[in-house]
């Protein structure tokens, strides 16, 4: 490794708990060798003490790094190759709450799995769903906008802060037409559904799902189903709400109850609606921001807590699409 100037070279000893070092580096060191690549400074690791040598900044924001990862490793949350990277990124960006608070805030539990941010864009995502009654969540895919939303939607309903949780999605994929489509009108809407279905099932065990519906306490239906209802009581979600048009924006916007909760998520990226129709998402923040109790929230390829290229991929689209290299449909979606 290239280390600056020898004067801005320093060398630091961090002695880390027997009982969570192990926890800290990593099964055969792995979290030390992501470390190795992330931070510009030499890391020696023997026995429980790590040996730093590297720019004194650097030396410092590894110090700080080996701290949380080890206050992590305290609250009895298992380090992954994946946690070391959203250490590191949430300690460079000096963010005003620590590692172990972003990383550490549980939002549901099943069967010893916990669901909680991962980065302080989804921390600040989270924290605005609780601080307001209508949120937008914007980002590119597996940023955890949908993920997170259904995540805090079952912790209301388990806190009895709402009585149902309602999950919506335009029909609309690619062109398709749901009158075309094979099948009963369940049949042909379930495909656009599932994702949902999938996230209910990482925090509900899957034998309470049909139960629940069946109750009316959870209800996973198209947009076009909610016309004319009043949604009280209810944490609601629309997802994939670049693909509604201004019009069903409002809509749904509007069915807004006593008591309830909403969040819209969406890619403005991904719109498939047909040509000449505008996305009802591109559109909303122009007309609502500002608004009391309502809060956009922008998250980004930096969120994306999937396989770590997936951000690598949404970063490489965004600089082609900034090149202006978009093919002529994409182009048109910018017209939106």
């Amino acid at each position: 490794m290239r280390l600056a100037g020898k004067t801005d070279v320093v060398t630091l000893k961090v002695e880390l708990d027997a009982q969570y070092a192990n926890s800290v580096f990593g099964i055969n060191d792995d979290n030390i060798r992501v470390l190795d690549n992330l931070l510009d400074c030499d890391i020696h690791v023997r026995g429980d003490r790590v040996r730093l040598r590297g720019p004194q900044h650097e030396v410092a924001r590894a110090k700080k790094v080996f701290a949380e990862l080890e206050s992590i490793a305290r609250r009895g949350h298992q380090i992954s190759p994946e946690t070391v990277r959203h250490a590191v990124n949430i300690v460079t960006v000096e963010a005003p709450q620590s590692v172990t608070e972003i990383m550490g805030a549980d939002i549901v539990s099943r069967r010893g799995k916990a669901i909680r941010p991962k980065t302080l864009g989804q921390k600040q995502y989270v924290d605005a769903i609780d601080n307001n009654t209508i949120v937008f969540g914007i980002g590119p895919a597996g940023s955890g906008k949908t993920y997170l939303a259904v995540a805090k939607a079952v912790q209301a309903l388990q806190l009895k802060h709402v009585s149902r949780i309602i999950l919506t999605r335009p029909a609309v994929e690619a062109g398709e037409k749901l009158g075309f489509l094979p099948g009963t009108l369940g049949e042909k809407i379930d495909p656009y559904l599932r994702p949902l279905y999938d996230a209910l099932r990482d925090m509900l065990d899957p034998e309470m799902i049909p139960q629940l519906m069946e109750a009316g306490v959870i209800e996973v239906a198209p947009l076009a189903y909610m016309r004319g209802r009043t949604l009280s009581d209810s944490f609601v979600i629309l997802d994939e709400a670049q693909n509604t048009t201004p019009e069903q924006m409002k809509m749904f916007l509007t069915r807004l109850g006593f008591g309830s909760k909403i969040v819209v998520t969406g890619d403005i990226s991904q719109v498939d609606l047909p040509r000449g129709q505008h996305s009802g998402l591109r559109v909303v923040r122009g007309i609502l921001e500002g608004v009391d109790d309502l809060e956009f929230c922008d998250l980004s390829s930096g969120d994306v807590v999937r396989h770590q290229l997936v951000g690598r991929i949404v970063e490489a689209y965004d600089r082609w699409e900034d090149r202006g290299q978009r093919p002529d449909r994409d182009k048109r979606k910018d017209t939106q």
